[in-house]
């Protein structure tokens, strides 16, 4: 009866849930374990002499949370605000940060079967060495985002 139990453990521990968001053309999909929290976009408090790609602070709840835009991060021409825009919270390691995303889309559950790899490549583009990988659902590329490195600096 164990064997059976661990069986099934490892088949699970191969999938990853992922939210699938909309930034520029592109869809994304950021690892679901690293989200905290999903909120309306909201007055962002600018801060002077930060990277350009950090677009100030929120206040959530009496939480004071630095905010990234991932389209100026990965190369991409700036925001626009619109009611579907969304500031999604992420925890990674012990920093907490929002991100700037013009769209959340869904929730999907992707397999090793359903996911590629990608090999780190020293090309120009800003944005390819932050995607870990490309997943596929219902026909669609998804790229997934390594947001570790996206919001870690190097």
């Amino acid at each position: 009866m164990e064997e059976v139990k661990k069986i099934e453990s490892e088949e699970s521990s191969t999938s990853i849930q992922y939210i699938v968001v909309r930034i520029g053309n592109e869809q994304y999909g950021i690892n679901i374990q690293y989200i905290d929290n999903i909120v309306r976009s909201q007055r962002i408090t600018r801060v002077p002499k930060t990277q350009v790609y950090y677009k100030g602070v929120i206040n959530l709840r009496g939480e004071i949370i630095p905010v990234m835009s991932i389209r100026e991060k990965l190369g991409l021409e700036p925001d626009e605000f619109t009611d579907k825009t969304r500031i999604i919270i992420v925890k990674v390691e012990n920093a907490t940060i929002g991100v700037i995303v013009d769209q959340v889309r869904e929730v999907v559950t992707l397999d090793e079967e359903n996911t590629e790899k990608i090999t780190k490549t020293t090309n120009d583009d800003a944005a390819a060495g932050y995607i870990s990988g490309i997943g596929k659902n219902k026909g669609e590329l998804i790229s997934l985002l390594d947001i570790v490195s996206v919001i870690v600096e190097n």
